[in-house]
């Protein structure tokens, strides 16, 4: 079984920039597909981004198509989210998630604030 651990989040004004990790262990990192997915207060768990095993096709929702972009080095057991042009509304914890065989697995999340 996969473990995933985020970090990357915080504070960052509206307009900046911020880039997401999300590490893995535990497993073959390489056999999962991997998304990033968010929730912020009182809302529901939305999808952000996924990523196939071999990082040749991704998905983004269309709330952040253009402004970001989900990668993984599958050497480094990491998925990644560049995160540009950040809005007030991205504000939400991330989470990033792990699939195989209809299996799902979740890190603990990272907070992302956009505010000035």
């Amino acid at each position: 079984q996969v473990q995933l651990v985020e970090s990357g989040g915080g504070l960052v004004q509206p307009g900046g920039s911020r880039r997401l990790s999300c590490a893995a262990s535990g497993s073959i990192f390489s056999i999962y597909r991997m998304g990033w997915y968010r929730q912020a207060p009182g809302k529901q768990r939305e999808l952000v981004a996924t990523i196939t095993v071999s990082g040749g096709s991704t998905n983004y929702a269309d709330s952040v198509k253009g402004r970001f972009t989900i990668s993984r080095d599958n050497a480094k057991n990491a998925v990644y989210l560049q995160m540009n042009s950040l809005k007030p509304e991205d504000t939400a914890v991330y989470y990033c998630n792990a699939v195989k065989d209809g299996i799902v697995t979740w890190g603990q999340g990272t907070q992302v604030t956009v505010s000035s």
